[in-house]
């Protein structure tokens, strides 16, 4: 039998970059709590930690979006109010934010998976047919099946923690997971991707969430606007908060739900 103990021992602590992403479902927030500690005191990145849920508001007291270098300016469409995680677990991770996905509700998304569902929220994946977690995580190369009963665990209450790792890291990471309380735990082939930072030169350095929601004559819109943007303002989030306010001011979705209708007037 394996004990949280015993598994915290045997993970290496050195740092390799990851190629997995490692998920959980945990019922409880104390639980969530635990188990972040427990990763980053074995030497995981904060950066290659993020978690879903609904029931961090009580406790935190969360007012809006927060935003940090890796996640994006603004409020989503609708704006948003600033509050403050201080005191929670998740200010440790690399960026916290608050917003809506349609079938879900209001969540607090916090690590790079925040980055992900806010760029997907504000740009592609609100509004279109099929939008949700399960939309979301299906761009990731997730099964299907087994993003429904995600998106079914976050909407009842629970909590959805990813975790990026070397794949030679995968069962230790697995068991570590398991035996914190970890459920419905599954591995995903590949890390969260990331656009690369700095100008884009082509539609292949988009992130695919991004990548899959515009046609080409769309990605280059939002490569030119991107690029502009950053010569203006070094700041990446912002950059691509304007690329995207270009994609919508050209173009309107069609019923897949990518932008890809040229606008007879701009």
């Amino acid at each position: 039998m394996t004990v949280a103990g015993d598994t915290d021992r045997n993970l290496n602590s050195s740092v390799e970059a990851p190629e997995r992403t490692v998920s959980a479902v945990f019922k409880e927030r104390n639980q969530i709590d635990d188990v972040i500690r427990r990763l980053i005191d074995r030497g995981i990145s904060r950066d290659h930690i993020s978690v879903i849920g609904k029931n961090f508001h009580s406790e935190t007291r969360i007012a809006g979006f927060i935003t940090k270098r890796d996640v994006i300016l603004g409020g989503l469409k609708q704006g948003a109010a600033f509050g403050s995680f201080f005191g929670s677990i998740l200010g440790l991770l690399t960026g916290v934010g608050v917003l809506f996905v349609p079938f879900v509700g209001t969540i607090v998304a916090a690590g790079p998976i925040g980055a992900l569902l806010l760029g997907a929220a504000s740009g592609a994946i609100a509004g279109s047919a099929g939008a949700g977690l399960v939309s979301a995580f299906v761009a990731l190369g997730m099964p299907e099946d087994k993003a429904a009963i995600y998106q079914t665990r976050v909407e009842a209450g629970d909590f959805l923690l990813m975790v990026e790792t070397p794949s030679n890291k995968t069962g230790e990471i697995q068991l570590l997971l398991e035996s914190t309380g970890g459920e419905e735990v599954s591995t995903l082939e590949s890390a969260l991707p990331r656009q690369g930072q700095g100008e884009i030169t082509d539609a292949s350095q988009l992130a695919p969430e991004v990548r899959s929601h515009l046609s080409e004559a769309a990605q280059q819109t939002f490569i030119d606007r991107y690029n502009a943007a950053l010569k203006e303002d070094s700041d990446e989030a912002k950059a691509e908060r304007a690329a995207w306010d270009a994609v919508h001011q050209q173009y309107e979705e069609d019923d897949r739900g990518v932008w890809s209708k040229q606008k007879t007037s701009v």
